[in-house]
């Protein structure tokens, strides 16, 4: 019996392909003797071999970056540990279809530890927030989110080798009275489903027997402040919604519904192409959405919103029902904390130079909406890559020598690829080519005083990284990467050339690449810009909208369900039920 026992836990603890090794061996009616090393238990068979310590990972958050970042690393290589409030990564370009229903929340939602466990190394996940950042003695102090009887344990430490901090950013109110009281926000999934709640209350208050029309009229003044994409497709959802789904089952109050969007600047989505602002504008004019433009929020109260014209500067006021604010980014507080810490206190978020690492520290790192790359300008390092170049100290650089420079240039500054493309040149030759025309000789050598000239321009072209999905997720991508082969990078460096001191970077500096970005604008249209400035406006664009966002989900999971949902709503509409 008790070897029948031993059998059945060996049997219980081996892997599928040894229980299919031991039924064969039983069903042919043979005894075998298997056995099965464990990689990760006992040594690996070479006597007095050294034992090499993995390196500890500390991530801060699951959103885009920290998730893109877990997904990628060898955690073979480290030891990695996850903290984040959240237990789950959340699609966030589609929260403004969960505040109207047309996708549910658990669709763009994937749990981190589904994730984590298809890696090949251990990845531990705690479902905590930080509270601070220790870089001084490279420790977390982490809270549970969960109510804890047990004194003292809710709260923890960690220790660290490499911290990176993915904790996203919070929404800006801009210190604006009255926001945080009554506005709702659009940042998580939690804010979606209160807004989708919020909305179906206004209607089911508006229908009470005992209100008068203008009561109706206010309960039903649906506030967006804000014209940037986040803002603008919410209001095309709500639109969408109102008049696809609840005009069928309020059909007396569909006359009373007023949609308004708010924008301090002159255009909404002024960060896409005026081409696309314009047809937004036409498109909601055309819709009843009333879009007010260069009006700054400055108060909220209970029942009316106070604005400020920039033009004139004479204040009005709204009475609403619902504020959905939606006007930028702001710092958390334990990044804020961090930053005091480190001297970044004249900074609106975390600075980190161009491989994504902290300002100040060696061995922390910043990705996604908590930081910003604090890129070097070409013309602090001008007289270094001068010298650099001029291989033989002669003064002046030959035609060769620039070539020889040319790549370093372009991937250690990236702002000069940019200058070139706004300039149609095709490579630094065309840049220089002036100043090789104009230069005394037959040799063609420029003087350093030349050489500035054809690179005084460029650090105009220098710009800070909008704070998207799109960013976060390549960063997250790169560190990944330079973690996974940074043992052979140490061997042979990949950057480019140091213009102070000696040899090459390790690794590459971060680099960015724009696939576009898209503006649904409700009615099955969305506006597009794709790369090499194309434009498109209309219902084939919905459609690569749909093909993309698709694609882009975490999991075959969330993507089948959000297909799903989408194809749920086009059958039955939306769903209005209160939850």
């Amino acid at each position: 019996m008790a070897a029948f026992t031993r059998v059945a836990r060996a049997f219980k603890d081996s892997s599928a392909y040894s229980k299919l090794l031991l039924v064969c061996a039983v069903s042919s009616g043979g005894l075998m003797v298997y056995a099965e090393s464990n990689p990760n238990n006992g040594t690996n068979g070479m006597e007095g071999s050294q034992i090499v310590e993995k390196k500890k990972l500390v991530v801060l958050g699951s959103g885009w970056a920290g998730t893109s970042f877990l997904k990628n690393i060898d955690s073979s290589l480290y030891n990695v540990q996850v903290v984040s409030p959240r237990n789950y990564f959340a699609f966030t370009p589609l929260l403004p279809s969960v505040t109207c229903g047309t996708v549910e929340p658990r669709s763009i939602i994937e749990p981190i530890r589904n994730i984590v466990k298809k890696k090949k190394g251990e990845i531990r996940f705690s479902e905590a927030e930080c509270i601070k950042i220790d870089a001084a003695n490279n420790k977390v102090h982490c809270r549970s989110n969960h109510d804890i009887n047990v004194e003292g344990k809710e709260e923890f430490l960690l220790d660290y080798d490499y911290l990176f901090i993915a904790l996203g950013a919070q929404a800006n109110t801009f210190n604006t009275p009255g926001v945080m009281e009554h506005c709702h926000f659009l940042k998580e999934i939690e804010d979606a489903r209160r807004i989708r709640r919020s909305v179906i209350d206004c209607f089911e208050r508006a229908s009470l027997p005992n209100l008068s029309e203008d009561e109706k009229r206010v309960i039903l003044h649906f506030v967006v402040v804000g014209g940037g994409p986040t803002g603008v497709e919410f209001a095309a959802e709500l639109h969408d919604f109102i008049c696809e789904d609840l005009v069928k089952l309020y059909p007396s109050l569909h006359k009373l519904v007023k949609i308004t969007v708010i924008q301090s600047g002159d255009h909404i989505l002024n960060m896409f192409d005026s081409r696309i602002s314009s047809f937004a504008e036409q498109k909601f004019q055309r819709d009843g959405v009333e879009v007010k433009t260069g009006y700054r929020v400055v108060n909220v109260s209970d029942k009316y919103i106070t604005m400020k014209s920039k033009a004139n500067q004479e204040t009005s006021s709204l009475p609403y029902g619902m504020i959905v604010w939606s006007t930028g980014i702001g710092t958390r507080p334990v990044v804020m904390d961090f930053m005091k810490q480190i001297g970044q206190t004249d900074r609106r978020v975390l600075a980190t130079n161009e491989w994504l690492r902290v300002e100040g520290c060696d061995n922390v790192y910043a990705l996604g909406d908590c930081a910003t790359i604090n890129q070097r300008k070409i013309m602090e390092d001008i007289s270094d890559i001068f010298k650099v170049a001029d291989k033989d100290n002669s003064g002046t650089l030959t035609v060769q020598e620039i070539q020889n420079i040319i790549d370093d240039i372009r991937v250690r500054y990236p702002q000069v690829e940019v200058y070139l493309k706004r300039k149609h040149l095709r490579n630094v030759m065309d840049l220089l080519q002036g100043s090789l025309e104009s230069a005394q000789g037959k040799t063609k050598e420029l003087h350093i005083e030349e050489f500035k000239a054809a690179f005084e321009h460029v650090d105009s072209q220098m710009k800070s990284l909008p704070a998207t999905a799109q960013v976060a997720a390549q960063q997250g991508v790169y560190l990944a990467r330079c973690f996974n082969c940074m043992h052979d990078c140490e061997v042979e460096p990949e950057g480019p050339l140091r213009m102070k001191g000696s040899g090459r970077h390790r690794f590459r500096p971060f680099e960015y690449k724009h696939f576009g970005q898209f503006a649904p604008l409700g009615g099955e249209q969305t506006a597009a810009e794709l790369p090499g400035d194309w434009i498109s406006i209309g219902h084939s664009t919905q459609w690569l909208w749909y093909s993309v966002y698709a694609s882009k989900q975490v999991s075959w999971r969330t993507r089948v369900l959000v297909m799903f949902d989408w194809t749920k709503r086009f059958t039955f509409g939306r769903d209005s039920s209160r939850l």
